[in-house]
């Protein structure tokens, strides 16, 4: 009867994930809401030829799942550095503020405190590695935009593992004498790995002595070349730097150096696509987190006692709809686009720059290779001489670009994924964040404490209680 007992306890034990996390993902879809995560699942079993199911994503299989509110300390709707910081350490703060109170009193962060316990600790994303969400876990500014503060807080933070496109601004303004924010981080003690092959090199290497590295995509003299964001997965080519890539060289330069580690993986391009009311780069982007989510689970299931993933958002972005008028959806349509809204934008842009005012032919044909308008998405009359009418307005020079938070796109791009959506019947209420709820997902040692309704102070301190 003891045996019994004995073997029972330790079957539930093992269910529940009552072990110590050694190894933490934590990862966050920025502007992740439910809806962007059930979209990109619907859409893909659309594209597979099932419209009435959906293809799961690995978040969703997890065995523990809930929802958390994101409000902020000073407005009902949060901007991601006050998102960031919840998340990062637990405590609300105003918009605008990082790794700050709204006194502007320093709050310490999850990745602080373990790094000051011996973890190694590795923080990545598909954006620049100074932006909000990131620098939430290292910098305190009471404003967010201040990059080339939070850039000489990054190299002083003594953090690990640093991935994503680089830095916004590595030199800060052009007119000044700051050094640029590469040296400052070589100086720092950092190694900087330009792009996946050299960092490949460096991790491999029984011979290379480096304690800390900074992998960036492929950069010139100045810095980074695209130091905002990494390629879109729709836009991606051969040789791009992927999120995946990244988590896949921090696990074995953490594993190598430390016996317990701690990962903040952002998916941060989401919220870039959701700006631009895009869905589908935006399911692209939740897809291409899922697969840096793969990567940790590889590991997860050689450590499963021992390791912790938690999924999240910071906020959600654009009120995303799926469903606009009757009950349909259409989002087998939303295979037909083949770039990004910002791709789009910028193929008018230089159409319009070769010719002032091009054929409506020149126009009508970018819309059918890359939306595929008037072959496989039918398109009436009245949505055509809709889209001439911009057109015509741009011939003008009277058309104006749809103003977005990161790069504005302009009149013709945003006309064509407006569209487009509407004709897969997605919805959008706004080009800002809202105040929906978003998910929680976790799988690992401490993983049933996500489960149910959270408000987003309580995830870090529930990481943290799944250390001890």
């Amino acid at each position: 009867m003891k045996r019994f007992i004995i073997i029972l306890y330790t079957v539930f034990c093992t269910l529940y994930s009552f072990g110590q996390a050694k190894y933490i993902f934590y990862f966050i879809g920025d502007g992740m809401g439910s809806n962007q995560v059930l979209g990109a699942e619907m859409y893909r079993s659309a594209v597979q030829g099932n419209p009435l199911g959906r293809v799961q994503t690995l978040m969703t299989t997890f065995p523990y799942s809930g929802h958390a509110s994101t409000y902020s300390k000073s407005n009902g709707i949060t901007d991601s550095a006050a998102a960031g910081t919840c998340l990062a350490t637990g405590k609300k703060t105003k918009n605008g503020m990082l790794g700050m109170n709204e006194d502007t009193v320093h709050v310490t962060t999850i990745a602080e405190k373990l790094k000051d316990k011996g973890w190694g600790v590795g923080i990545m994303t598909t954006v620049a590695i100074d932006h909000a969400t990131p620098a939430a876990f290292y910098a305190h500014v009471e404003k967010r935009n201040k990059y080339y503060k939070i850039g000489e807080q990054l190299a002083r933070s003594d953090f690990d593992f640093f991935g994503g496109a680089g830095f916004h601004h590595p030199q800060g303004k052009h007119d000044d004498k700051r050094v640029n924010l590469y040296r400052n981080a070589e100086k720092a003690g950092y190694t900087i790995a330009h792009g996946y092959e050299e960092a490949q090199k460096i991790v491999e290497s029984s011979e290379a002595k480096v304690e800390r590295l900074i992998l960036v995509q492929e950069t010139d003299d100045q810095g980074a070349k695209h130091g905002d964001n990494l390629p879109y997965a729709i836009d991606r080519k051969e040789g791009d730097l992927t999120l995946a890539q990244i988590v896949s060289t921090a696990i074995p330069f953490l594993d190598k150096r430390y016996d317990r580690f701690f990962m903040m993986v952002e998916g941060g391009m989401i919220d870039y696509a959701c700006h631009a009311d895009d869905a589908a780069t935006a399911f692209g982007e939740t897809w291409d987190m899922d697969e840096a989510m793969r990567v940790a689970f590889d590991f997860y299931k050689k450590h499963p006692e021992e390791t912790l993933i938690v999924v999240t958002a910071d906020h959600e972005t654009g009120g995303l709809a799926l469903g606009n008028s009757d009950y349909t959806l259409h989002l087998d349509l939303l295979q037909n686009q083949k770039c990004s809204a910002w791709a789009l934008s910028d193929m008018f842009t230089q159409l319009f720059k070769a010719n002032k005012k091009p054929a409506w032919e020149e126009v009508k044909k970018i819309y059918t290779d890359n939306l595929g308008f008037w072959t496989n998405v039918e398109i009436s009359e009245d949505e055509e001489k809709e889209l001439k009418a911009v057109y015509k307005a741009a011939c003008k020079g009277k058309s104006k670009d749809a103003e977005n938070m990161y790069k504005n796109i302009n009149a013709l791009g945003e006309a064509g994924i407006a569209l487009l959506n509407k004709k897969a019947h997605i919805g959008w209420t706004t080009r800002a964040h809202s105040a929906h709820a978003v998910p929680i997902f976790a799988i690992g040692a401490g993983a049933e404490k996500f489960s149910g309704w959270h408000d987003n102070t309580e995830i870090a301190p529930l990481i943290m209680e799944a250390t001890k």
